[in-house]
């Protein structure tokens, strides 16, 4: 094995949430988010639509989690406001809504502590890195990792919004491989998910490093990782290892 490159998972593996409180800013966010289609002139319920979105969002959730499809927030809310009687509204009001929406979320990330520190040592080395997100914004993620600076380090950032397949699916493993053109053999995927990273990086025979000190899902039948660590400045030693 001659490991060539690093992929990441964001969420809860570089950034985590300052607090587990997500329905409740969530719901704000989507206040934020009728507030600003209402201030657009569109023909909704002002005082409902904010528990409407909420609801289909759920809805969206539950089935991207079982067929690993990413359609994205931005269709789901357009898809909405269709069937509300608001047709044809252009991309730029939605993305207005949305922008308020993810301005709430936002607050609640922060950058890992050790996650520069890490990042500086694989790259110093003459490593490749990626991150892979199952994300249903595309904007968001790009806007959290320019926030925390840390996109200078990435050749790539790749996000299921993007690429319509959700981790574990075997497509958004191929296509960030397909950046550089590397094999799995030469890649290792770090990430907190058992189910979407380790899973998914062990179907493509890519190694895998289980970073748990945020990771919800504690035990799965089946998958084990390659490596277990508790934080980030474990990684690199451990690629290093491998090449």
């Amino acid at each position: 094995m001659s490991i060539r490159a690093v992929l990441f998972d964001l969420g809860d593996t570089l950034m985590y949430p300052l607090r587990n409180a997500w329905p409740e800013i969530i719901s704000r966010g989507n206040l934020a988010l009728t507030e600003r289609l209402c201030q657009a002139g569109l023909d909704i319920e002002c005082q409902h639509f904010h528990e409407q979105f909420n609801q289909r969002l759920d809805e969206y959730y539950r089935l991207r989690d079982v067929d690993m499809l990413e359609t994205s927030t931005f269709l789901v809310l357009k898809e909405l406001l269709a069937e509300k009687g608001c047709l044809d509204v252009p991309d730029a009001i939605i993305r207005q809504g949305l922008d308020g929406l993810y301005e709430v979320t936002q607050q609640n990330w922060a950058l890992e502590a050790d996650a520069i520190a890490c990042l500086e040592t694989l790259q110093a080395a003459g490593l490749r890195l990626g991150i892979v997100s199952n994300a249903g914004d595309n904007k968001d993620v790009f806007q959290l990792v320019e926030k925390f600076g840390i996109r200078p380090f990435f050749d790539f950032v790749l996000t299921s919004a993007v690429c319509g397949f959700r981790k574990p699916h075997q497509q958004i493993f191929d296509r960030a491989l397909s950046h550089w053109g590397f094999s799995p053999s030469e890649t290792v995927m770090v990430g907190d998910r058992l189910d979407a990273d380790i899973q998914g990086a062990a179907r493509m025979g890519i190694f895998s490093i289980w970073i748990r000190r945020r990771a919800h899902l504690l035990h799965m039948d089946g998958t084990l990782p390659g490596a277990v660590v508790e934080k980030l400045e474990e990684v690199p030693p451990i690629v290093f290892s491998l090449m």
